[in-house]
């Protein structure tokens, strides 16, 4: 199995735990093409957040995956993780 498999296996596998445990207005995964960072990326809105919730924190952890850093805007929090 090539890496870029298993990369976005990973991220994939968090981007379903982040919908099924927080509040979200969307979570993509982003292909390397796709991303900004170059990478294969989980890309998520959460909704009424203060910060990363610790729930995402961990699901990204287990994953593997870095977070970046990224703004928030008005009641959404974004949250971008790379491989």
């Amino acid at each position: 199995m090539s890496c870029t498999v298993e990369e976005r296996r990973r991220v994939r596998r968090a981007a379903r735990a982040i919908r099924d445990e927080v509040a979200t207005e969307s979570v993509d995964v982003l292909a390397p093409s796709a991303s900004q960072y170059g990478e294969w990326t989980l890309d998520a809105v959460l909704r009424d957040s203060e910060g990363v919730p610790p729930e995402v924190l961990r699901e990204l952890a287990l994953a593997g995956l870095t977070l970046q850093p990224t703004p928030s805007q008005a009641e959404f929090q974004h949250v971008a993780a790379t491989v």
